[in-house]
């Protein structure tokens, strides 16, 4: 649509997750036209995460250091591993503050479709990790989607093995929505988790 290496930008935007064309041609507009923006800085910090950044060694989480805060933390209880499928559920599940365990971070989720199969997860590490009795529950914290509703089965299914209990995070309604607006799925679940007061 654009001459040359405008376009490019945009183009190389859109190819970033959940940027479609309108949000990739805003963004490179942005930096068009917004003089104080530090172009040079963020060169700067993309090169940087990508030298620095890895994966901690033991749960999968980003860290720039070999093992993450989390992994690192003594004051964490280490009887409890929350199964997540990427780096970014464990900065979800922190900002509730609500659990004090460790995490064990997949890489993705089971999807034949995407060729996605249980061999190219990090289930193997996973394993590794419970052989040793001192985890006592494992929490599947997978999607509530098909791909991650698939892998919290697999996982649940390999486990009943181990003397481990294995829990799955409840989902239902949204705290603040309608009920006339929620879907089936939504709805049974809500119902299937239900709790006495």
């Amino acid at each position: 649509m654009y001459d040359g290496i405008v376009q490019e930008l945009i183009d190389e935007f859109g190819r970033l997750p959940g940027i479609g064309p309108k949000s990739a041609q805003r963004i490179a507009f942005h930096i068009l036209q917004t003089p104080s923006f530090d172009v040079a800085r963020l060169s700067e910090l993309l090169t940087e995460v990508r030298e620095r950044v890895r994966f901690c060694e033991i749960c999968g989480n980003v860290s720039e250091q070999d093992r993450c805060a989390i992994c690192r933390d003594p004051r964490r209880n280490s009887a409890l591993i929350c199964v997540v499928e990427d780096a970014k559920d464990v900065a979800a599940i922190e900002r509730t503050r609500e659990f004090r365990g460790l995490y064990h971070v997949l890489g993705g989720a089971i999807s034949p479709i995407a060729g996605v199969g249980p061999d190219d997860l990090r289930i193997t590490q996973l394993m590794t990790r419970l052989a040793d009795g001192t985890v006592q529950e494992v929490i599947l914290a997978t999607n509530p989607n098909l791909e991650g509703e698939a892998t919290a089965s697999y996982l649940s299914r390999l486990l009943t093995t181990m003397q481990i209990t294995v829990s799955r995070l409840a989902s239902g309604l949204p705290v603040g929505g309608d009920l006339e607006y929620a879907d089936e799925v939504t709805l049974g679940r809500a119902f299937e988790g239900r709790r006495t007061l």
